[in-house]
């Protein structure tokens, strides 16, 4: 999928792990940060143990380039690495010093920078059957015919008996060093990249809860509104690819049989001479998995705990409210104690309730049309003056057409003020704009709104009036699309 100009300007003023690469101290920031959380995968450290350790780094970067290349100090750095989102400063449930752990930003940017450094062995082949894998299984698994799943079985147990047949007659090929260390290369790649995407996951599962704290601290609506909201909010992370993706891998993490046969392969490879040098990241990459995913975990608790914390507080000012109503009725009843009865009275609004069924509501009724008999009709008993219906100008736009046509017979064209002085108005003013809404098959209209002139006329009572007015010229129908033709044509 292509990536927009936008996106990409967006993404490098915007984005945590952009910037850091972008940073003038970003060799400090990936080297600390890189060796605390991800190559010694500390998933949450204190922040007097954290700035012991930076101090130390950098009281060696000083010594080795000179006084004064990092001039702050240890906590002032990792304050401004908080403020650009590259560590998440916060307080365990459980203490009230403040830990430190890194964001997906760092796990990024040290991706990105260490896909840049030279590697003496590149291995394909490997990465080609994980492909070739990976689409195997995905045609097997969409596939919906019975029969067509019962055949590719029955080849692979082909295969399978074809080759155990061949191992026992002794052909067979043993991977050679090469594919031996493209593979492992391969899944310490993988190995890696699981433990930077659990700590993305666990950021999500962070942001979902902070939006739930916001939510609640702000709700003022019914419990079963935001209850609903929020649960949405929870099932739609949990029912989404990478929450069901992180399901069945935290499912993987937890089968007792499953981590065995990992841990007896992992022993076995790491064994193998072809594989020399062994990432002592390995030795304890799953527990680091597990470790990881029991924090996301953890972080989904969070969760239920503050909608648990919701109930817990709503209900209790409801019962307080109820204990409030009952202690006024009691201090009520204690004030009446020693007045005459016979005067209390007490009234109710009713002492039933209404219940009204659906199937009680009567049906829809049109109603009915009564019958206008106009043909009979009485004078009215006193006289009416009917004259100011009749005092209205009306222009006829058939005369006004008339008008037009008849200068048009001698020319091709003709102005409003050729109109009007062949033509003077009758109506005054209102027949004036008449010419302009005229809409007739022998001949247009045409306006030039830069262009005034001035039409000069004498009324019937012989006063000389004069309006100034946009120039409209009428064109007989077909003259003016033949001088737009010769135009062209010139």
């Amino acid at each position: 999928m292509p990536v927009e100009y936008d996106e990409i300007d967006w993404l490098r003023r915007q984005d945590p792990a952009w910037r850091l690469l972008r940073a003038d101290h970003a060799p400090l920031v990936l080297r600390f940060l890189g060796q605390v959380f991800v190559d010694d995968n500390v998933r949450s450290i204190s922040g007097d143990r954290l700035a012991e350790r930076l101090d130390e780094m950098l009281f060696a970067l000083n010594d080795q380039y000179g006084e004064g290349t990092f001039p702050k100090s240890a906590r002032a750095y990792l304050g401004d690495w908080v403020d650009a989102g590259w560590l998440r400063r916060y307080y365990p449930p459980d203490s009230d010093e403040v830990h430190f752990d890194a964001t997906p930003a760092v796990e990024r940017a040290l991706a990105w920078v260490r896909s840049l450094q030279a590697r003496e062995f590149v291995g394909t082949e490997s990465r080609l059957n994980i492909a070739v894998d990976l689409l195997r299984q995905m045609a097997f698994g969409a596939e919906t015919d019975p029969d067509a799943r019962v055949e590719v079985l029955q080849r692979r147990r082909a295969e399978v008996d074809a080759e155990i047949a061949r191992v026992r007659a002794g052909d067979f090929t043993v991977l050679d060093d090469a594919a031996q260390r493209d593979r492992y290369q391969q899944f310490v790649a993988t190995a890696r990249s699981l433990l930077g995407d659990l700590r993305e996951v666990e950021a999500n599962f962070r942001a979902l809860d902070r939006r739930v704290r916001e939510r609640i601290a702000a709700w003022q609506g019914s419990k079963g509104e935001l209850l609903d909201e929020i649960v949405g909010s929870r099932q739609a992370i949990s029912g989404s690819d990478q929450g069901r993706s992180f399901d069945a891998f935290y499912d993987f993490l937890l089968s007792l049989r499953r981590q065995e046969e990992f841990t007896d392969l992992l022993e076995r490879v790491q064994a193998l001479d072809a594989i020399g040098h062994v990432d002592p990241r390995m030795n304890r990459v799953q527990y680091d998995w597990l470790e990881a995913a029991g924090r996301t975990q953890a972080t989904v608790r969070l969760l239920s705990e503050q909608l648990r914390r919701f109930l817990d507080d709503q209900a209790w000012l409801e019962n307080r409210r109820v204990m409030d109503v009952l202690r006024s009725i009691e201090a009520r009843a204690l004030a009446l104690r020693d007045v005459d009865t016979s005067r209390v009275r007490t009234s109710l609004d009713d002492t039933r309730v209404e219940v009204v069924l659906p199937m009680e509501r009567p049906l829809y009724q049109p109603r009915a049309r009564h019958a206008v008999n106009s043909t009979s009709t009485t004078a009215p008993a006193v006289d009416v003056d009917m004259s100011a219906l009749f005092q209205q100008v009306y222009v006829d736009p058939a005369r006004l057409v008339a008008a037009v046509r008849d200068v048009l017979r001698g020319a091709s064209q003709a102005s409003l003020r050729d109109i009007i002085g062949a033509h003077p108005p009758t109506e005054g003013l209102a027949e004036l704009v008449g010419y302009l809404s005229l809409n007739d098959t022998s001949f247009e209209v045409v306006f030039d709104e830069s262009r005034r002139e001035p039409i000069t006329w004498t009324d019937s009572e012989g006063n000389r009036r004069t309006v100034t007015a946009p120039s409209v010229t009428f064109v007989r129908a077909g003259e003016g699309r033949a001088n737009e033709r010769a135009g062209h044509t010139e």
